[in-house]
C-alpha cells in the first residue's frame, strides 16, 4: 500500500490496515523488540483518533494542546489493551477509551474549584440536557424544565447550575472588556456599613415607640440625610429647634439602649 492511500485511509477514518500488524504484535512478548517497533509505529499511524478526538473538546477552557496530550495518552491505553484476537474494531474500541481519558481529565483536573464528585456528573448531564431541550424548545430550557427531563428535583438542579460556575475562574488582571480596566478594579468591595446592621436592628424597635414627629427627625436626619436646616423647612420649624430636639432624641435612645 502506497503514502498516499494511507493518507486517505487516515482522512476518511479507515484504520483497517492497522489489524494486521495489532495481530503480529500480540504474537510478541511485550519485551521483544519488534513488539516495541510495531507499538511505535501504530501509535504514530493511529495519533489522528486523539488529534480528533481533542478537538471535538477545545473551546472547554482548557488549552488546547493539553487536550490533545492527554487524548494521546488514552489512545496509548488503547493500543496496548486492545485486544484482535476478540473479534473486535480497534476504532471501535478506542474512541470510547480516549474519551473517557478526557472527560476524566475534565471532571478531575478542570475545576477551578474543588466540587463534589456527583455535583461535577450533575453538570455534565445539564449540559447535555440543556443541548437536548434548547433543539426541541427552540430556547433556553428554564430549572423545571431540566429537572422534569433528568426526572430530578429543582433544588438539584439549581444546584447542578452553581456548580457550573466553579468549573472556570478568571484573572483578576484580566480586563473586563477589551482595552478596559483590569477585573480587580471594577469587582466590589466589603461594604463599611455591614458593621452597623446589627445596631440598625438594635435601634429600630427604638424608632418605633418615640412619638410621630420624632421618628420622623430621626428618618430624615440618619437615614434620608437631610440636613437640619432642610428637617426644619419641612417642618416648619427654626433649625435650632431641629438641634434641640435631636439632642434630646438621641439622649433619650442613648439611656434606652444602656437600660
Amino acid at each position: 500500500m502506497n503514502a498516499l492511500s494511507l493518507k486517505e485511509k487516515r482522512r476518511s477514518g479507515d484504520y483497517s490496515h492497522c489489524r494486521p500488524l495489532f495481530e503480529e504484535m500480540a504474537a510478541l512478548p511485550v519485551g521483544h523488540p519488534e513488539h516495541r517497533r510495531l507499538r511505535e509505529h501504530l501509535i504514530l499511524e493511529l495519533l489522528p483518533i486523539a488529534e480528533h478526538i481533542a478537538v471535538r473538546f477545545s473551546g472547554r477552557g482548557q488549552p488546547r494542546e493539553d487536550l490533545i496530550q492527554v487524548a494521546r495518552v488514552g489512545l496509548l491505553k488503547a493500543v496496548d489493551r486492545f485486544d484482535p484476537g476478540q473479534g473486535g474494531d480497534f476504532l471501535a474500541y478506542a474512541v470510547p477509551t480516549v474519551m473517557g481519558e478526557v472527560r476524566r481529565y475534565f471532571r478531575d483536573a478542570g475545576w477551578a474549584v474543588h466540587v463534589p464528585r456527583g455535583m461535577q456528573e450533575l453538570r455534565t448531564r445539564l449540559s447535555r440536557a440543556t443541548t437536548e431541550l434548547t433543539q426541541l424548545l427552540g430556547r433556553a430550557p428554564t430549572p423545571t424544565e431540566l429537572a422534569g427531563h433528568l426526572d430530578v428535583d429543582v433544588e438539584t438542579v439549581r444546584e447542578g447550575l452553581l456548580a457550573a460556575n466553579s468549573y472556570q475562574t478568571s484573572s483578576l488582571d484580566k480586563p473586563v472588556n477589551e482595552g478596559s480596566l483590569p477585573l480587580s478594579d471594577v469587582v466590589g468591595e466589603l461594604d463599611s456599613r455591614f458593621e452597623h446592621i446589627e445596631d440598625r436592628h438594635t435601634v429600630v424597635p427604638l424608632l418605633e415607640r418615640l412619638p410621630e414627629r420624632d421618628r420622623a427627625i430621626i428618618v430624615m436626619r440618619f437615614f434620608d440625610g437631610l440636613t437640619q436646616s432642610q428637617i426644619a423647612a419641612r417642618l416648619g420649624i427654626s433649625q435650632m429647634h431641629v438641634s434641640r430636639l435631636l439632642t434630646k432624641i438621641l439622649q433619650d435612645l442613648r439611656g434606652r439602649l444602656n437600660a
